[in-house]
């Protein structure tokens, strides 16, 4: 039996979590030297360590065989690491590994096996090795039908990962899809998939606007419906012109093509996670300093 006690002391000693740590003891026979020295073989201690540190740069990657699909993004604290061999190799694994299982849910993928043990195993080690706190933060999985068509796109070596599928239309139809919506940044695909509060708060805004210029009210909820389909065009992959081709918009576009939008999905590398502040100097020399 471990006592609390020494796991909260090794906890404090290392940074690693508690399981770990009840692990480490159970496999040393309780002495916290020798524990000390497991999770440090294993890496554990020192990736741990790293947990508090900003991880907000990286790569996003597409792995696609077949009707299955899986895209991924795996974060490091510098852009530098994004060139790394090592990284690029466990991007690879993971991807891979992920596509040629049934899971669909980050924490089960952190649970696959592959050569180092589990994915989770393999990010411990990197972490280790490369000396950045590495993160895989999420995947998408897809599959699609017969009729169907992939379109994937990666922009600045996977700083932008857009994924599509098309029914219909060929994969040419489906990048040049893929390619819009990496340039673009709708916020939706659909404008079924605003949130009914959402498009609520921007005819309100847009009303108010109105009446200030001077409109009555039932001048103004008329140029409010307006001014609405403009916002949608600017927010919504489907109804945004066509960078191709301005005349028309993207549905129209995949449509002229013989086909139909199903699906866009886009990540992008370190969105909505709040980075450091840092001169080129000071990411040099905690490259340097690991």
């Amino acid at each position: 039996m471990i006592n609390a006690s020494l796991v909260k002391e090794l906890r404090e000693k290392t940074g690693a979590g508690m399981m770990d740590c009840k692990k480490a003891l159970a496999e040393t026979d309780g002495n916290i030297e020798k524990a000390i020295d497991w999770l440090r073989e294993k890496g554990i201690a020192k990736a741990d360590k790293k947990g508090s540190r900003i991880a907000a740069e990286g790569l996003a990657s597409i792995f696609i065989d077949g009707n299955k699909a899986v895209m991924i993004e795996v974060n490091a604290e510098t852009d530098f690491v994004s060139k790394n061999e090592e990284f690029t190799d466990m991007i690879s694994t993971i991807g891979n590994t992920v596509l040629k299982s049934d899971v669909n849910t980050l924490e089960e993928a952190m649970a696959l096996s592959c050569e180092e043990g589990t994915i989770k195993d393999l990010i411990i080690a990197k972490t280790s090795k490369i000396g950045e706190k590495l993160d895989f933060r999420r995947l998408y999985v897809v599959e699609k039908k017969d009729e169907e068509n992939f379109g994937s796109y990666l922009h600045m070596g996977g700083k932008i990962a857009v994924l599509t599928v098309v029914k219909g239309a060929n994969t040419d139809v489906a990048k040049d899809v893929a390619m819009q919506a990496a340039a673009m940044e709708p916020k939706y695909v659909f404008k079924s998939d605003v949130p009914t509060e959402e498009v609520a708060r921007e005819r309100e805004v847009l009303k108010e606007q109105a009446m200030n210029e001077g409109k009555s009210a039932e001048i103004a909820e008329k140029m409010v419906e307006g001014r609405l389909n403009k916002f949608f065009k600017e927010i919504c992959l489907a109804e945004q012109a066509f960078i191709k081709d301005g005349d028309i918009d993207v549905t129209k576009y995949v449509t002229n093509n013989g086909g139909e939008l199903i699906s866009a999905t886009r990540f992008k590398v370190g969105e909505g996670i709040e980075k450091r502040e840092e001169n080129f100097a000071e990411e040099v020399m905690a490259q340097i300093n690991g």
